[in-house]
């Protein structure tokens, strides 16, 4: 018998959109990637003019954890790969599973809407072409860095540094700014990664921020940060201690791994790291310890060549870059879908960051600023997406939507971003592919301890794979992250916080 399969739209083809699309198409659907720019990759695509990524920049998170669970990076790759590595192995990813032809390239979207008995109405144009297409089912995976966000400043219009004002979207390296001075504002990984490209390419580096956020370094004793902070006994720890207790514990954990600001010669944070935030960089401390950045409070006026900050310091930098974030932009969305979602440019109201009690048939990935690696936790989503339209998991109830969507409004209240180990663990657990540490004694100590590696999510449930077990065990031990066969006491420790029963491991 001739099975007809269901288009589902997936607006975007950054790695977002392939991961879902690979996965519908895996359970028996049709995806259609509809895509603004001529070549697939998202932010990895540098030609794109959403792109915020740079020319010979690189990930801030490892190989392991940035790829999917069954394309590893190919074997040259280093600890982080560049720009074009990613980009790469996107295109390497899109033709494995068949999703280049999926593609409709140099499509935008220009309205989405609700339309009768439940399907929804795309617009779009092709070529200077427009044409209106119904689909039971939209997936939005367009992601959450598509509009840049720049603060207002006094008297900012008026800057004359001759290398003109850019926001880090419009970053392309360091060698047009060599031998000259300049202002990088913000404390994102990304302002600290501008700062410290430029401060060690013979430039002249201020840095100002609106707060003194922690750093982590992106190395910990040679492991990557995430393999060693965002782990699963680090959620598991999060669900029984109170806030209080956590931000204790997770301030102990940034000091011993890279001390705080006010040693290297920055401002001190706030005592309360969740009010200060944390940001990443592996080079912009010691830079700063170096006098290769000079540090300022935020900036109160600029007037013509000349910036003024708050505390009274007068600098005239050659050019100043806004590394200060990014807006969600969704300028297609019906005004009535956008009143439910609450969507107002930072954020909208989703349970679990996928799905809206009021809109079925409408599913969204990857529109959130995340804590840590994005890959593993895009792929949890889309596996998720793919499971509850084949009924291999049940959809969630109207009452745990209800209970997500409370939820997400208090994070949204207090700007609170997810954090990459608390969200992976809650989308495998309700699509059904988090292990029980039961199940797999031998890996215990890799599965708590170790990474979060996209593999890991292989081992239990639909679509596990048989060597899943061999190579999370390889992620747990790669870069030194698990060392030897015994828990060690701080492990011990954390398992009797847990009340884990002890293993042969032990």
């Amino acid at each position: 018998m001739h099975v007809v399969k269901e288009s589902v739209a997936i607006i975007g083809a950054g790695p977002a959109g392939l991961i879902t699309a690979r996965w519908l198409a895996e359970h028996g659907f049709e995806p259609v990637l509809f895509e603004a720019a001529d070549k697939l990759g998202g932010q990895w695509n540098t030609a794109n003019a959403a792109s915020a990524t740079w020319r010979g920049m690189r990930t801030n998170t490892s190989r392991i954890m940035s790829a999917f669970s069954d394309l590893d990076h190919a074997a040259d790759v280093a600890t982080y790969p560049r720009q074009d590595q990613m980009f790469a192995y996107l295109e390497r990813y899109a033709a494995r599973f068949d999703l280049v032809r999926r593609i409709r390239f140099d499509t935008r979207v220009l309205r989405l809407e609700a339309a009768p008995h439940g399907a929804w109405t795309i617009r779009s144009r092709t070529g200077g072409v427009e044409q209106e297409e119904s689909f039971r089912r939209v997936i939005v995976a367009t992601g959450a860095q598509s509009s840049t966000d720049v603060p207002e400043i006094r008297g900012m219009e008026s800057f004359a540094g001759r290398l003109g004002m850019v926001h880090a979207a419009q970053y392309d390296g360091p060698e047009r700014y060599r031998g000259h001075s300049v202002l990088v504002a913000g404390a994102s990984i990304s302002a600290l990664e501008i700062a410290a490209d430029l401060a060690f390419n013979q430039a002249r580096v201020i840095s100002t921020a609106r707060r003194q956020r922690y750093i982590l370094p992106k190395l910990i004793g040679g492991v990557p940060t995430e393999h060693v902070m965002f782990t699963r006994a680090a959620t598991l720890a999060g669900e029984i201690l109170p806030p209080e207790a956590q931000a204790e514990g997770l301030k102990a954990a940034v000091l011993r791994a890279g001390g705080s600001p006010e040693q290297y010669g920055a401002p001190a944070p706030d005592a309360d790291i969740f009010a200060a935030g944390i940001s990443q960089s592996q080079s912009f401390l010691p830079a700063v310890a170096e006098g290769r950045i000079t540090m300022r409070p935020w900036i109160d006026l600029i007037d013509g060549d000349k910036v003024y900050f708050s505390d009274g310091t007068v600098d005239a930098p050659d050019a100043i870059v806004f590394a200060t974030g990014y807006r969600l932009s969704l300028p297609w969305l019906a005004p009535e879908i956008a009143a439910t979602l609450a969507f107002d440019g930072n954020g909208l109201d989703l349970h679990a960051h996928t799905f809206h009690p009021e809109l079925p048939g409408l599913a969204f990935v990857g529109l959130y600023n995340l804590v840590g690696p994005f890959l593993p936790v895009l792929e949890l989503q889309a596996r998720w997406i793919a499971y509850t339209l084949t009924g291999l998991v049940p959809p969630p109830s109207s009452a745990e939507m209800n209970r997500g969507l409370a939820s997400c409004r208090e994070m949204r209240s207090r700007a609170q971003q997810p954090v990459l180990h608390a969200l992976a663990v809650t989308l495998a657990r309700a699509a059904g592919v988090e292990p029980d540490l039961r199940d797999f004694p031998h890996l215990e100590r890799a599965l708590l301890f170790g990474p979060l590696s996209p593999v890991s999510f292989r081992l239990h449930g639909p679509d596990r794979l048989e060597d899943a077990a061999a190579r999370t065990m390889a992620a747990a031990e790669a870069f030194g992250a698990i060392r030897g066969e015994g828990f060690t006491p701080d492990e011990s420790r954390m398992r009797n916080l847990l009340g884990l029963a002890s293993s042969a491991a032990a």
